[in-house]
């Protein structure tokens, strides 16, 4: 048997994953934290509305 045959099939990758999507929330989470700071005359200066940044 070859060294690749019987090396396991990316036995961690699991945690990566979850460590891309907490990545991935804590960027989110940043940004609208960082969105919310600013004023309403900002947020229509790019485009948003502060519905836009809180949906719900």
């Amino acid at each position: 048997m070859e060294f690749h045959e019987n090396r396991p099939v990316r036995p961690f990758y699991g945690f990566v994953l979850l460590g891309r999507f907490l990545r991935s929330a804590w960027r989110c989470y940043q940004t609208r934290r960082l969105l919310r700071t600013l004023d309403d005359a900002k947020l229509r200066d790019i485009g948003l509305t502060r519905d836009d940044i809180d949906p719900q």
